[in-house]
């Protein structure tokens, strides 16, 4: 169980906190969706989580431990917005192999059966992919580190409907082994295989049905078609 307490983060050189008091609780084999406008904290919410940035206050627990930002690398994977443009390896097998230099091909094939990409060559270029099978590769790089916790921060951003779709149902296989936390600010399809919502605006987080986030989303949708 993922478990934050009044957690707040306020930078000496910003005149309000970013994060103020957040609370949440994430379950093992869970995916939690976070939905808010650029600029509201997710990201930064999630850079907490990953250990890459230290919190003001409150507490982070798993399994009702607390963690320092260490052992929050340790526990969680983080994939960045457009991680592609962060791919280093000239094949896949050497985007895997970036910090893990003794691994084993076992492990290699079961992070990229995960992510539905098996069936490519390791001497693929990362930058010939579809954008979709990109996002899933990143997925793989960070599957590699067995975290207990996979952080995804707009992961659909970019992608045309079909990609998305392959995407989401991706993320639905993985939540049965992983705990999920997504940010978003349009949620889109992922709503339908959240199993908690929450919505943030300036660095408040409420929890919402997601039953009433699809309704609040097909509302917006209405008044700017």
């Amino acid at each position: 169980m993922l478990y934050l307490k009044d957690l707040v983060y306020h930078p000496a050189a910003t005149p309000t906190a970013i994060l103020k008091s957040v609370n949440l609780e994430l379950a093992p084999q869970q995916m939690g969706l976070i939905v808010g406008p650029s600029g509201s904290g997710k990201s930064t919410l999630l850079e907490i989580l990953a250990g890459l940035a230290r919190k003001s206050s409150g507490n982070i627990q798993w399994r009702q431990q607390e963690l320092t930002p260490d052992q929050l690398q340790q526990l969680a994977g983080l994939v960045f917005q457009f991680p592609e443009r962060h791919f280093c390896g000239n094949t896949i097998l050497d985007e895997l192999r970036l910090g893990h230099p003794e691994l084993s091909k076992e492990r290699m094939d079961q992070a990229l059966k995960a992510v539905g990409l098996s069936h490519l060559s390791m001497n693929t270029s990362p930058r010939s992919l579809s954008g979709g099978q990109q996002r899933r590769l990143a997925l793989a790089v960070q599957l590699i580190r067995q975290p207990y916790l996979l952080l995804l921060d707009e992961p659909t951003a970019g992608l045309d409907w079909s990609m998305r779709r392959q995407l989401i149902n991706v993320l639905a296989k993985l939540k049965t082994e992983w705990s999920l936390l997504v940010v978003s600010h349009e949620p889109g399809e992922m709503v339908s295989i959240a199993d908690r919502c929450w919505t943030m605006d300036h660095g408040k987080l409420a929890p919402i049905d997601p039953a009433s986030l699809i309704e609040q989303q097909a509302a917006i949708k209405g008044q700017t078609a």
